[in-house]
């Protein structure tokens, strides 16, 4: 997923099996010549009917859910951005030390998640060592710090309340990286293909370009529909996938 091109998957993924699916209708009807006579072709439209109805309503639930774990990524990641944000203005509160050594530590832990724990994720190898260090830093600074005045404090809870959120939408973040569809789905999904397109062989038509074009055009969709699901599998893998920019965007970009 990361080391091809969406073009690349294209022509690899559903190239693959049409041009698969097109050699096998040629060889089925090359062993079998009376297919050409289309006598089973009432048979094979309701075994396709069939197939394709079940198969739709599977392939559509697996897409909605993995486009939807999709969006709740992006909205894991824009919230530990935004609590760390929030974390960098409260601490403008407290005495230029205190607030510098909190933004160091807030720094170092921006960097480690996007050039550190990014990658790992990208190849859903999510390690929550890789960061741990440097989330105990920040809570390392706070509890160091005891504020004087009415309004530091208030600016000290709110700083330790959106670091626990940072806290939960890291881990949060961390377990959705190596998320993956369920077995039994990989099986219906994976599995139905592989029957909806043989039973295409059986189509008979003594015109050669027609038959291939129905099989190619069945085998088509399935391919595309395969590869969205694919792509989508692996919310922080390949070209769809969720980006680490909300680290370096609005109060924390002073730290790149």
């Amino acid at each position: 997923m990361n080391n091809f091109s969406m073009l690349s998957l294209v022509a690899m993924v559903v190239g693959g099996i049409l041009v698969l699916s097109v050699a096998g209708s040629e060889l089925a009807h090359r062993r079998w010549p009376s297919l050409a006579d289309g006598d089973h072709n009432e048979m094979v439209g309701v075994v396709l009917g069939v197939f394709a109805a079940i198969y739709g309503i599977i392939l559509a639930f697996v897409v909605v859910t993995l486009w939807t774990q999709l969006e709740e990524a992006e909205t894991v990641v824009s919230a530990e951005a935004s609590d760390l944000e929030q974390v960098v203005r409260n601490v403008r509160a407290f005495p230029p030390a205190e607030r510098s050594q909190m933004e160091a530590a807030v720094s170092v832990y921006v960097h480690a998640v996007v050039e550190r724990q990014w990658p790992l994720m990208r190849t859903g190898r999510a390690d929550h060592a890789v960061t741990q260090r440097q989330i105990d830093g920040i809570y390392a600074v706070l509890q160091a710090y005891e504020p004087d005045d009415g309004p530091q404090r208030a600016f000290y809870r709110e700083s330790i309340t959106h670091l626990n959120d940072v806290v939960a939408q890291r881990r949060a973040r961390l377990t959705q990286s190596h998320q993956e569809l369920p077995p039994l789905l990989q099986v219906l999904v994976y599995g139905g293909a592989l029957v909806i397109i043989p039973v295409t062989f059986l189509y008979g038509n003594r015109n050669r370009k027609v038959r291939l074009l129905f099989v190619g055009a069945i085998a088509a969709l399935i391919g595309f529909s395969l590869l969205l699901v694919l792509v989508l599998d692996r919310p922080f893998a390949g070209e769809i996938s969720v980006s680490p920019a909300p680290y370096r965007e609005g109060t924390l970009a002073q730290f790149w």
